[in-house]
Order: structure tokens, then C-alpha cells, then sequence
């Protein structure tokens, strides 16, 4: 996409050197375009002022060494050469000819797009993936991104091509994403990119002995390296009437489409569970005009991830918007469009969806005699106990460099991350995967970004306050900081991003 902001100086004319000191940023325009002045190192760069991602300010984002880092989700890109670096943007920015003369700071003309990589030959020849999700995406597109030259097949049970799954339960179930903003990449690229995509593949089994994977219908195929990127799957608590046709998992694109189609004929629904995605959803219904019921055994939502004050907040948020809790409650079933629970009066809904939480699917890895405890175990350099396979994603366990803990982490952007860390370790990289965690959640307009990962901590820190909405809250575990949560404070979330980096 072109940037078409044209706010702040008119950076063709000229600014005062001053104006950006080193470590500084400046944003402007020229002509019709956004463009970004930037002073680090000792070197100027003038590069796209908006994030290819969802067109984040990087002005209001953060400088580490020679990147800029965007404020909204974190993307990483490169200064010199407008790359992104880290997910979740995929698509570089510009960059433009700049030059200082004479107490002035001037962009002269856009600079020509950096060459692609030369192919580069690697020990393996064949990259198989199975899942079709965030990581296992970001594994394909960086080995062909870096010049993989070798085969790539991606196995995904998917029945549409990778897409942005959070905008399942936020924007795009809101009604307020479009169905264009969805696929990560358009239907030509992975043909163009010899990235040979099989929706709908369901994998029987694989052999790490013999590096073979047995698809359903007969065919077998053989790996050099092995990405397994299976993801998770939404639980379904085993409750009479939740099997039942007006009641909805939410995981894939498939599942947003068949909860709209509900949304359009229904005026109520009810949302058993207080997860993220959970709350997302009566975000996203309230929008659309329903009445919504939250249904929670918990007494403060998210209170086991983010502590009582941060849940309570969110809660406040929810109830402004009009959505209804039944908290310490237990569902009893659903039948006759109402929900039962073990107190109160019977909710009615049109229809519900389950937001329960989510099981990683580890069935082919136990199958094949890999380590499994809650997840793949995998070493810092995410591989798992079978030579030549790698576990990224939602399913990958792996030792978290700020705790020492072994840790699996559900997040789009940790996800994306791993799978660009596994393609750089192939094509002959050697280094720990040792990316914070990072991801944000949005309540209509609100939202939280987190960055770190604490599942047990001490009673969090808030610094600012929650009630006007501008507030760091942090997390510890015997004094040792793990996590970072920030509401409408994005600059303080990526300094605490860059200090976990850090350690």
C-alpha cells in the first residue's frame, strides 16, 4: 500500500538539521507521501513513515540500533534498506535518497527497491510444513524472502490460504475489516514464490526416522527438515446442548464467516468465557448491534494473566459498551435458545460461542515419539527431539530466556517470529530464539499490549492509573521482572520489549 499522508514538513524542501537529533525522528512528507527522517549511528535515513502492517506512526515508534519499531504491534524494519525485519509486518518500507548540507536536512528522490537475495543453496533441499497458520507461514515466506532455493511444500488443513487470524475475532468480526484485508498474501504469491500450498491436507503421520510424511490419500512425502506448525485448536467443554448447531468454535476464517451469518439474524448471543478471544467476540457482536451475555467461572476476567486491577478494568470497559457478565457461574447446557447455569436465571441467545480456551495439537508429534509435555518440547534454537524437526507456534514449548522456565506461548506475533527464526537457522544461521513475547488485545476502541510472559507472578505493579486509561503495569515473580502490560503508553511497551530483549 502507498502512504498519502502528507502532515509536517515538506521534507523535499528542506529541515534544520537540528530538527533531528541522533536518535531522533522526524515525520513529513514529500509531495503526497508520508515520509519518515531518522538519525542513528551517525547515519540519516528518510524511509515510509507508516508501518506496512495495519499503518502504524513509526514516529511515535521506537529506534533500537539501526530499526525503527512501530508502536501499535511491534514490527521491526531495517533503516538502511526498509526490510522488515520482524513480524508481524511482512512488506518493506520505502526508503529515499536524503542528504545534509549546510545546516539542512533534505530528501531528494524515492532510492530503487533493495534486490531480492541471490538464490542460496542450503544442506536441505526439501522443506516440508505442516499447518498453514502464522508460523508456518512466516517460515515459507522468509526461506523464499533469504533465497531459499530449495523445495518448499506447505500442508495446511485450512480450507482458505494463510490469513490474519486475530482480525477473526476483532475488526473483521466487528464487520469493520473487509474480507480484502484478510489474506496475508495475495493467490498469485505462492505460486510465483514456488511455495507449493495443499489446503484442505490432512497428515496421517511422519516417520523422523525415514523423513517421510504420509498424507491422507496415499502420498508420501519425503523432507530434508521437517516445520511442524499444527497451531491449536478451541475446546469444547463436554456441557449438553454446546455440540448443538447455534453453538460456534472460533478459530479459523471458516468459523468468523459462520458466526456473521449468525450475527445477521440473531438480536442476542452469549460468549461462555472470558478469555481474550472470548471478550474480543462481545466486542465484536456488541458492535454489530447484538445484546451479549458473558458467561465465566472466574470472579475477574484474564485475572490469572494480567492480575485483578488490569481484568477488572477491562471488565469496566465491556459493561460500558453494555455487554453482561455472569461471573463465578457455571454453564449448565444450552437448550430452546437459553443458556442454564448453576445460579440465576436462564440467559437467552440466539446462539453462543464457546471462547474456552485452546489445546495445542500434538497429536502427530506424540505419534511419532517426540517429546511432548504440554506442547512439543523444543531447545533454544527450537528444535525438537527428533533430528531435522523443528516445532513452532502455539505448539512449540521452549525454554524462555528472561524466566528460565519452559514455556508455550499462544500469540500471532511469537508465532510468525519462531517461523522466521527457524528459516534463518536453516539457511545457516546459529543463534537462540530468544524474542520477548509480545501481543495486543482490543476492547472496541481500547486495548492492552503486552510484552514478556509471567504465568505465576506477585501482586503487579501499576504505574499511572487504569481509570484514565494511561497506565504501565508490571509483572514479577520474586522480585525479577517477566512481563509488561501498557494501556495507551506504546512507547513504554516497546522500551520494556527492548529490555527483555536485553535481559
Amino acid at each position: 500500500m502507498t502512504d498519502t499522508f502528507s502532515q509536517g514538513p515538506d521534507l523535499a524542501m528542506g529541515v534544520p538539521s537540528g530538527d533531528i537529533p541522533e536518535g531522533g525522528m522526524l515525520a513529513g512528507h514529500v509531495g503526497d507521501r508520508a515520509v519518515l527522517l531518522a538519525r542513528t549511528s551517525g547515519g540519516l535515513y528518510a524511509v515510509g513513515a507508516e508501518c506496512t502492517h495495519y499503518h502504524g506512526p513509526l514516529a511515535e515508534g521506537l529506534i533500537v540500533g539501526d530499526t525503527v519499531r512501530c508502536p501499535w504491534h511491534h514490527a521491526r524494519f531495517c533503516l538502511k534498506t526498509g526490510e522488515a525485519l520482524g513480524a508481524p509486518a511482512i512488506d518493506p518500507i520505502a526508503c529515499w535518497t536524503v542528504e545534509e548540507r549546510d545546516g539542512q536536512v533534505r530528501v531528494t528522490s524515492q532510492a530503487a527497491e533493495t534486490p531480492r537475495p541471490s538464490p542460496r543453496e542450503a544442506a536441505q533441499k526439501r522443506v516440508v510444513i505442516i499447518g498453514g497458520g502464522a508460523a508456518g507461514f512466516a517460515a515459507a515466506e522468509r526461506l523464499r524472502r533469504d533465497g531459499f532455493a530449495g523445495d518448499i511444500i506447505m500442508l495446511s488443513a485450512d480450507s482458505d490460504p494463510p490469513y490474519d487470524r486475530p482480525n477473526c475475532s476483532k475488526d473483521y468480526l466487528a464487520g469493520k475489516a473487509p474480507q480484502e484485508w484478510m489474506p496475508l498474501r495475495d493467490a498469485g504469491f505462492y505460486a510465483q514464490n514456488r511455495i507449493d500450498l495443499r489446503l484442505g491436507a490432512q497428515v496421517e503421520r511422519f516417520d523422523p526416522a525415514a523423513r517421510t510424511v504420509l498424507v491422507k490419500g496415499g502420498e508420501t512425502l519425503a523432507y530434508d527438515t521437517l516445520i511442524l506448525a499444527t497451531g491449536a485448536e478451541p475446546q469444547r467443554p463436554p456441557i449438553p446442548g454446546l455440540d448443538g448447531p447455534d453453538v460456534y468454535l472460533l478459530r479459523t476464517l471458516k468459523d468468523a464467516d459462520t458466526i456473521i451469518a449468525a450475527a445477521e439474524r440473531a438480536k442476542g448471543a452469549a460468549v461462555i468465557g472470558a478469555s481474550f478471544i472470548g471478550l474480543e467476540v462481545a466486542a465484536s457482536l456488541r458492535q454489530r448491534g447484538l445484546e451479549v451475555h458473558v458467561v465465566a467461572p472466574e470472579s475477574v476476567p484474564l485475572e490469572k494473566v494480567m492480575g485483578g486491577e488490569l481484568g477488572a478494568w477491562v471488565k469496566g470497559v465491556h459493561e460500558a459498551e453494555g455487554v453482561v457478565f455472569h461471573l463465578g457461574r457455571k454453564v449448565l447446557g444450552y437448550a430452546g435458545g437459553q443458556v442454564t447455569m448453576d445460579q440465576g436465571e436462564p440467559i437467552r441467545a440466539d446462539f453462543v460461542v464457546v471462547g474456552a480456551g485452546v489445546r495445542p495439537r500434538v497429536a502427530l508429534a506424540e505419534a511419532a515419539g517426540l517429546k511432548v509435555d504440554n506442547g512439543v518440547v523444543v531447545d533454544d534454537r527450537l528444535r525438537t527431539s527428533a533430528d531435522g524437526v523443528y516445532a513452532v507456534g502455539d505448539i512449540a514449548r521452549y525454554p524462555d530466556p528472561v524466566s528460565g522456565d519452559l514455556v508455550r506461548i499462544e500469540h500471532w506475533v511469537h508465532a510468525e517470529r519462531q517461523g522466521q527464526h527457524v528459516a534463518r537457522l536453516i539457511l545457516g544461521e546459529d543463534a537462540p530464539f530468544d524474542d520477548p513475547p509480545f501481543f495486543w488485545s482490543h476492547h472496541y476502541d481500547k486495548g492492552v499490549n503486552y510484552s514478556g510472559h509471567a504465568e505465576g507472578f506477585d501482586p503487579p505493579e501499576i504505574d499511572g492509573s487504569l481509570a484514565r486509561e494511561d497506565a504501565i503495569v508490571r509483572f514479577r515473580r520474586g522480585g525479577k521482572l517477566l512481563a509488561v502490560a501498557t494501556v495507551n503508553r506504546d512507547l513504554d511497551s516497546l522500551k520494556a520489549e527492548e529490555a527483555f530483549e536485553k535481559g
